[in-house]
């Protein structure tokens, strides 16, 4: 039998599909060629704005098509189906299962197949351990209905997709911070960590396969603690110490997401210490004003922020910074957004992901007054997004002339004899080299820069 994932949103999702994605593996199921031959398709949702949502909305609509199509139901339209309609004009009817999990399946749940009966099974945050009765029942040709009403968070043993050199390492999960824009406590919960023991075992797991790169996830990575008591920063040197003594494969270490709240000088201290920590690092800023930092309920203030970013370039000097920035938010002034636009013009980050506010149901900000207009919004968001080019481009051109250790993951789509990789510092590079370089480290000059990416010369 048959499956397709689509993902959609951030890193956890695509580790928690990777994870899923193992049980079919395990039960004897392949991966479709094509979304339309599956025999069961699995969305990962994302709930973190509305645009996501309505994305997902429309993705259920093509579905409901489709499954209709697959069981040859009269009337059912082939328009933008035609692989699926060549499948059952040879086979005969061939029912798709359909299956949504993530943050969406989470928030809307019962009402979500109720609105979309074409849904079979909506797999919340914390019911993830259900997939292996699922698919034994789709085998069966029967339905699955979880006895569990109270189902408590786990992790799965791994997120590795077979043949990867660079993975994801959920370390901890969910979120006690409320921020008041922000749907995610109340889709993925409290905040729980994994054990020492248990993220041990995975990295040596991914040392026997030969992964070369790791990120450690969580949706609030730093606050991590275990079941020692002792938070991120020593799980970072014990995870550091552990890939030493073994010998292992993983060379680099990445973790996302930070708050700057949490970041504390001990943790700048393991970075600095640490070469196989890398160099690249996303801090969220998401605004500049204190007025609205306190409003976001972010529980740090501007001068905490600029404060931080100084003490890690001390300590790291090779550090380049990447952030989150939201326009827009309730009550923004001309004045609080001219703090935000000056936060970025100091730090200078190499990269940003700038949006504007999208109000999510349920929480705080949502009903707050002074909600400020679209065009607004947009506007706003268009002038930052100017600015940052420019500020990219000109700490770019700063790096052209060094030279870096790059891990070579792909081979280029506009010159096959290319291959792409990425810093320490997590920026792309172009160069010239045989696809057998894939999954090691080179050393390569950054020679140009080409859009958001460098251009260089293996010189190993």
């Amino acid at each position: 039998m048959t499956y397709f994932f689509e993902t959609y949103g951030c890193e956890m999702n695509l580790a928690e599909s990777a994870a899923v994605e193992q049980v079919f593996i395990r039960r004897g199921w392949t991966k479709a060629s094509d979304v339309q031959l599956a025999d069961m398709v699995v969305i990962n949702t994302c709930s973190v704005r509305a645009s996501a949502e309505e994305r997902i909305f429309g993705r259920l609509g093509f579905f409901t098509g489709l499954k209709k199509l697959r069981a040859m139901e009269p009337g059912a339209k082939s328009r933008n189906l035609e692989a699926a309609a060549r499948y059952v004009e040879e086979n005969g009817p061939r029912p798709l299962t359909l299956a949504v999990m993530g943050c969406m399946a989470q928030r809307l749940l019962d009402d979500l197949q109720k609105e979309w009966p074409a849904v079979d099974y909506v797999v919340g945050t914390f019911r993830k351990g259900d997939f292996p009765e699922i698919i034994t029942a789709v085998e069966q040709g029967k339905t699955f209905v979880s006895t569990d009403e109270k189902p408590v968070y786990s992790f799965a043993p791994t997120s590795y997709e077979e043949g990867a050199f660079s993975t994801f390492v959920p370390i901890m999960h969910g979120c006690n911070n409320f921020c008041s824009y922000c749907i995610v406590p109340y889709v993925r919960g409290r905040e729980v960590s994994r054990s020492f023991a248990e993220i041990r075992g995975e990295l040596d797991e991914l040392s026997r396969k030969g992964v070369r790169e790791i990120t450690l996830l969580g949706q609030n990575v730093n606050s991590y603690k275990g079941d020692d008591g002792k938070g991120f920063p020593d799980l970072l040197r014990a995870i550091c110490s552990h890939l030493e003594t073994t010998n292992s494969s993983i060379e680099w270490i990445r973790f996302e997401s930070s708050n700057p709240k949490d970041f504390s000088d001990e943790l700048i201290d393991v970075i600095a210490s640490e070469p196989r920590v890398c160099r690249g690092l996303h801090i969220a800023a998401q605004h500049g004003s204190d007025r609205i930092l306190k409003a976001m309920n972010r529980k740090y203030t501007r001068e905490g922020y600029l404060s931080l970013v100084k003490r890690i370039r001390a300590a790291v000097p090779d550090v380049e910074l990447s952030t989150d920035i939201m326009l827009g938010f309730p009550g923004e002034t001309d004045e609080d957004f001219s703090q935000a636009v000056s936060l970025m013009q100091e730090v200078r980050f190499e990269s940003a992901f700038m949006y504007y506010y999208n109000p999510r149901e349920g929480t705080p900000a949502a009903t707050m007054p002074e909600q400020v207009d679209l065009e607004t919004k947009k506007a706003r968001l268009q002038q930052v997004i100017d600015m940052q080019l420019g500020i990219t481009r000109s700490v770019m051109a700063e790096r052209v002339g060094r030279t870096e250790k790059v891990l070579a993951d792909t081979v280029s789509r506009n010159d096959r004899g290319e291959i792409l990789g990425k810093t320490s510092q997590n920026e792309r590079v172009a160069f010239k080299a045989p696809a057998s370089v894939i999954g090691s480290f080179v050393t390569v000059s950054l020679d140009e820069v080409s859009g958001n990416t460098f251009r260089g010369k293996r010189l190993d």
